[in-house]
């Protein structure tokens, strides 16, 4: 009943930035959390950043000061703008967003994934 999807990843070299952009669609009625994680071949999937529906931001320590995750004009797109990259930031990102059906059942729902690749 929601679809997410993510767009935006890409290669780039060290020090590159990217922005990846996650849409969710569907019978949704509010839009709780939004979160960005990452999962790189061998490693579990981590939690890389996520925004509440007040604009409250978290941030892995790994990505601090570099990643910024933010709302769209569209109050169902979130960005994740992506500094600094490094070599260890290679991962498929997914977009995971949690809130309300139009029916008022909670939902959750997992993006697809989009291969960010960090590399000279």
């Amino acid at each position: 009943q929601v679809q997410v999807a993510e767009s935006g990843g890409g290669l780039v070299q060290p020090g590159g930035s990217l922005e990846l952009s996650c849409e969710a669609s569907g019978r949704i009625f509010s839009i709780n959390a939004v979160a960005w994680y990452r999962q790189a071949p061998g490693k579990e999937r981590e939690l890389v950043a996520n925004i509440n529906s007040g604009g409250g931001t978290n941030y892995a320590e790994s990505v601090k000061g570099r990643f910024t995750i933010s709302r769209g004009d569209a109050r169902n797109t979130v960005y994740l703008q992506m500094n600094s990259l490094k070599p260890e930031d290679a991962a498929v990102y997914y977009c995971f967003v949690a809130g309300y059906y139009t029916d008022m059942r909670r939902f959750d729902s997992w993006g697809q994934g989009t291969q960010v690749t960090v590399s000279s």
